[in-house]
C-alpha cells in the first residue's frame, strides 16, 4: 500500500458529507405540520406525537446496508444481509427510548429471482425476530438500468415511546459512566475503508480466504458477520435503570458522542476484535482514523449515573462493560497505552 488509508481516500469524505447535509436543514419547515402538537428533537431522532393528548410519540428511522452488499456478493451468501438492514434501523430507533413496533423494507435489485429474494428474506425475518418487531410490508423493484450492484436493501423502523420516557441527553453530566455493549465485529459501517484495506479485489492485502486466528473463520466471512441488534437488551435496561443517553456506534464511530450532549467523553476500555487489527495493519490506518470510523468492539453505548452502573451491568448481562466517562469537554480515546484526541 503506497500511503496510509483513511475514510476520505476510500471514497467517504466525512467533512464534505456534513457540509453537504447542511442543506437538509429545511426539513424543519415541515415540523409545524405535525398533527397532534410539536415534534421533539433528540440528539439523533425526531419524534412526533400520535395522540391528541400529546402523551404518546412515534419515531421513524431509515437506513441501508451500504457497501456490505459487495461482501455478500463476493462470498456468494445473501442470507444474513437482511439482518444488517433491520439492525441499522432498529438500533437507531431505540436511542431515544422507543420500542420498535413495525418494520418495512425496500429491495432494489438488478433482476429478481426466487433464490435471491428467498435468501434476502431469511435475513430480514431473522432480524425482525431478533428485534422483536414485526415486518409489516415492503417493496421489491427491478432496476437493471440504474443498479451498479446486484441489489441493495433499505429498511424503515417505527418506534413508540411515551413523552415522559423520551431520552434526549439533557440530564447527562460530567462524571456519568458510559457502558458499552459488545459488537459482533465491523457491523455495517466503515466498509468502504475496510474493503480497500483487506481485500485484493479493491486494492487490499488479502484474497479473503485467509483465516482469522481468533475465530477460525475466513476474513471475508468475518467481515460479513451481521450487525448485532440491541433492542431487547436496551428495553430491559430501560425498565430497570435510568438511561441518560444512548449512542448507536455506527458511521463516525466515537465522534458521534459529540452530538449526544454539550459535554465531553473519555474512553479507556477497548477490546477490538481481531478484524480491526487486520484492517489497521493492512491499510496502515492511523489509530485516530480507526476510532473515527469503526466501533472497535462496542456497537452500542448507554450513559448512566455512576450509582446505577452495577444495576445496569447486571441488567445488560455478558458483553457489557464500563468503557469510559463523561468529561467537561473534548473526546479522547486511550488504547494500547496511548491517548488519541478525536475532537
Amino acid at each position: 500500500m503506497d500511503k496510509p488509508l483513511d475514510y476520505a481516500s476510500s471514497g467517504v469524505d466525512r467533512e464534505g458529507r456534513e457540509k453537504a447535509k447542511a442543506v437538509l436543514s429545511s426539513i424543519r419547515n415541515t415540523y409545524s405540520l405535525s398533527r397532534f402538537g410539536a415534534v421533539v428533537e433528540t440528539p439523533f431522532n425526531i419524534l412526533y406525537p400520535v395522540l391528541p393528548s400529546g402523551k404518546l410519540y412515534h419515531v421513524k428511522t431509515a437506513d441501508g446496508v451500504g457497501t456490505k452488499v459487495l461482501l455478500a456478493e463476493m462470498a456468494g451468501r445473501h442470507d444474513t444481509i437482511g439482518i444488517d438492514a433491520v439492525a441499522m434501523v432498529a438500533n437507531d430507533c431505540i436511542r431515544c427510548g422507543a420500542d420498535p413496533i413495525a418494520l418495512t423494507d425496500v429491495i432494489d435489485v438488478k433482476k429478481s429471482t426466487p433464490g435471491l429474494l428467498r435468501e434476502l428474506q431469511k435475513g430480514l425475518v431473522s432480524g425482525a425476530m431478533e428485534a422483536g418487531c414485526p415486518l409489516v410490508g415492503g417493496e421489491t423493484a427491478d432496476l437493471p438500468e440504474i443498479m451498479s450492484v446486484p441489489y441493495h436493501i433499505n429498511a424503515d423502523c417505527v418506534g413508540s415511546v411515551e413523552r415522559a420516557k423520551i431520552i434526549d441527553g439533557s440530564k447527562i453530566r460530567p462524571g456519568d459512566a458510559v457502558i458499552g455493549l459488545r459488537s459482533s465485529g465491523i457491523h455495517s459501517n466503515g466498509l468502504s475503508l475496510a474493503r480497500r484495506a483487506l481485500f485484493r479485489k479493491w486494492g487490499g492485502k488479502y484474497s479473503g480466504d485467509e483465516v482469522v486466528e481468533s475465530t477460525g473463520r475466513s476474513i471475508l466471512l468475518e467481515a460479513l458477520t451481521p450487525t448485532k441488534i440491541y433492542a431487547r437488551q436496551f428495553a430491559k435496561l430501560r425498565d430497570e435503570a435510568e438511561i441518560l443517553g444512548a449512542v448507536h456506534v455506527t458511521g463516525d464511530a466515537y465522534l458521534k458522542f459529540g452530538r449526544l450532549c454539550r459535554h465531553g467523553f473519555r474512553f479507556n476500555n477497548f477490546k477490538p476484535q481481531e478484524i480491526f487489527g487486520l484492517i489497521r495493519k493492512a491499510g496502515s490506518v492511523s489509530m485516530e482514523e480507526m476510532y473515527k470510523t469503526f466501533n472497535m468492539g462496542w456497537g452500542f453505548a448507554v450513559v448512566v449515573r455512576k450509582g446505577d452502573v452495577e444495576r445496569a451491568l447486571q441488567s445488560l448481562g455478558s458483553g457489557a462493560e464500563v468503557i469510559g466517562e463523561v468529561t467537561k469537554q473534548g473526546i479522547t480515546v486511550e488504547s494500547d497505552g496511548k491517548g488519541v484526541v478525536l475532537r
